[in-house]
């Protein structure tokens, strides 16, 4: 009920800032230089009922849409290199879009990729290593598909300010309502109070128990190694790193942050046969990447790395191309006057205290 609650409140704040017109104030000095959005997946079948992770999922009319929309205000739509270019050389005076696709899912390349093709503008996918291979564990999926093939659900979670101490839940997952209500409840544990490894352990059991195959959902929805060159030779793709096995570095060790980047990095530069230089933090709130985290991307000679921290590229990002913000174009906010608003800067005014920067 929260967050039906929230997302109504972000709906109807951002269409009264279109509808009002007031969104147009903040244009000249918040919209700053460039925006990079991130994006997940690209799918024309329509969404309904239990299904949680239809947040980063996007119809290809509303994906055409958004690219009409910048090309109509006069953006520049580049790649990572250019924005990289821009942002080094301080060359500021056209407003840039670059389009950042996370995980490298199959829908990338069948309904993404010819929809740049159509307007020969760029792209960007950044994939975990681990993913190509089908070894991927996209436990968010995995977690749905559990939720939505049972009616009744027994886990042990972790007790909320209670040291080591556990409980079992039983859920009533019968009805849809029920489904949202289990979702929910183990979402917020495994995301925000189970530790990397915890997190992983807990959902390979509770597959094993309920008979989810991880390692095949990796198969079925991420691209494989031969489909990823295929995408890597178009002159319009770039293939970037986002670490071995989707892991938050900023709650690993310093040495293990360093490892799931620096490896990442190295697979795929070895299957695709070319430097890779552009890195996607995962997760990519203030809680999966931090200072440490910026330092060590940047220790590998990246030109970029990107969070999911919410804003709009400004001359400042120039001296922090290894923390720079994104704009979530997410499945539930489908609305052309809802991005317009967000493409004028203001709903990032309003939501960072109308601070530019946000890279500690």
């Amino acid at each position: 009920m929260k967050d039906q609650i929230k997302l109504s409140v972000m709906r109807n704040s951002l269409k009264a800032l279109y509808w009002s017109n007031a969104y147009k104030v903040f244009e000249n000095s918040w919209q700053g230089v460039g925006l990079i959005y991130m994006l997940h997946k690209v799918d024309p079948m329509p969404v309904e009922g239990f299904a949680p992770n239809r947040i980063l999922q996007l119809r290809p009319d509303f994906l055409e849409g958004i690219i009409r929309q910048a090309i109509d205000k006069g953006f520049d739509i580049v790649s990572l290199d250019e924005a990289h270019r821009r942002m080094s050389q301080r060359e500021y005076g056209r407003h840039f879009v670059c389009f950042t696709f996370d995980d490298g899912y199959k829908d990338n390349l069948h309904y993404a990729l010819p929809l740049f093709r159509k307007y020969n503008i760029p792209m960007a996918v950044y994939v975990p290593s681990d993913y190509p291979s089908g070894d991927g564990e996209l436990w968010w999926v995995a977690l749905e598909q559990v939720i939505a093939h049972h009616d009744a659900l027994t886990v042990v979670l972790p007790v909320q300010d209670v040291d080591m101490a556990m409980q079992e839940r039983k859920f009533d997952t019968a009805t849809e309502a029920g489904k949202w209500a289990a979702w929910r409840a183990i979402y917020q544990v495994m995301r925000h109070e189970m530790d990397e490894e915890g997190q992983r352990g807990f959902i390979a059991e509770l597959c094993w128990r309920y008979g989810v195959d991880m390692k095949q959902i990796c198969r079925d929805q991420i691209m494989t190694w031969n489909q990823l060159r295929e995408m890597d030779r178009d002159p319009l793709v770039t293939i970037a790193g986002h670490t071995v096995t989707h892991r938050a570095v900023g709650r690993l060790s310093a040495q293990d942050s360093l490892f799931e980047i620096e490896t990442g990095l190295a697979h795929l530069e070895f299957e695709l046969g070319h430097k890779v230089e552009h890195f996607s933090y995962p997760y990519g709130n203030e809680a999966s990447a931090g200072e440490r985290d910026f330092q060590l991307a940047n220790s590998l000679g990246l030109k970029t790395a990107v969070t999911t921290r919410k804003g709009v590229l400004f001359p400042e990002h120039s001296n922090h191309m290894m923390a720079l913000p994104r704009l979530s174009l997410n499945g539930d906010y489908q609305s052309l006057e809802m991005n317009e608003v967000l493409l004028s800067g203001a709903a990032f005014a309003l939501f960072n205290k109308f601070q530019k920067l946000n890279v500690e």
